[in-house]
């Protein structure tokens, strides 16, 4: 059970949660390939989305110094490269020009969701305690700052420097930590059900799921202590207006 009056600090998730409003990167990824009218089905689509997060989890093609349009851009080109390989695609002019029109749409998306969150997120930063924790490539804090939203959290966890990933409760506790509360006064907000909550929960901390169109993670019946479908519910659930 949610208890507002307990909460003395905030653990945010990150990808998929402030950047899509709870709807899983592959989605977003797909409705661009579909807008673009790369001819590829869904299924193979996935195939590539996850040859490129995998490949990502052991070479250093991301930097510290990427923001997001370079990450998607890197993804993408990864993802096209695969497809070509896989003797899906012809390698030509226009397969050239997916990666970029695909990287525009996406890194668009997210910029227009973040700008619409920031009242929120401003709104909770006058009032708690704030940290990020994230699985993500080690070039989170640029992405961050490329957003304008560096200022909102007092710390930053992310897996790739701290080398623990989600769903490894270890990485909240980390979380939990950095705010030196007890983790009953934390609520983590995240996106997925299995990297998020469940962990979160295991550390003793309230949690509330931004339930969104997902890739497939998350169980159907599964539950937090909060389920919301939409970023902006926040503002009622902390009573912030």
């Amino acid at each position: 059970m949610f208890e507002l009056e307990k909460v003395k600090g905030i653990i945010f998730d990150y990808g998929g949660t402030i950047d899509s409003n709870g709807k899983h990167w592959a989605e977003v990824l797909w409705e661009a390939y579909q807008d673009m009218e790369v001819r590829v089905t869904k299924e193979v689509f996935r195939e590539a989305f996850v040859y490129v997060e995998r490949y990502l989890a052991v070479h250093p093609d991301v930097q510290p110094n990427h923001n997001f349009f370079e990450l998607l851009k890197i993804k993408t080109d990864l993802q096209i490269s695969y497809l070509i390989e896989q003797n899906i695609l012809d390698n030509n002019d226009k397969t050239s020009s997916y990666s970029l029109a695909i990287s525009t749409q996406c890194y668009n998306f997210a910029k227009e969701i973040i700008s619409k969150e920031k009242v929120i997120l401003n709104a909770l930063r006058e009032r708690y305690p704030m940290v990020l924790v994230s699985n993500f490539y080690g070039n989170v804090q640029a992405v961050l700052k490329d957003f304008g939203l560096l200022e909102f959290f007092d710390d930053i966890i992310e897996s790739a420097v701290v080398g623990v990933r989600k769903p490894d409760p270890a990485i909240f506790g980390l979380g939990v930590d950095k705010l030196n509360l007890p983790a009953s006064n934390i609520v983590v907000i995240g996106d997925s059900h299995a990297k998020d909550i469940v962990p979160a929960s295991k550390n003793g901390c309230q949690t509330i799921w931004l339930k969104g169109p997902g890739w497939g993670d998350d169980e159907e019946n599964a539950t937090a202590d909060v389920i919301i479908t939409d970023f902006m519910e926040l503002e009622d659930i902390f009573q912030l207006n």
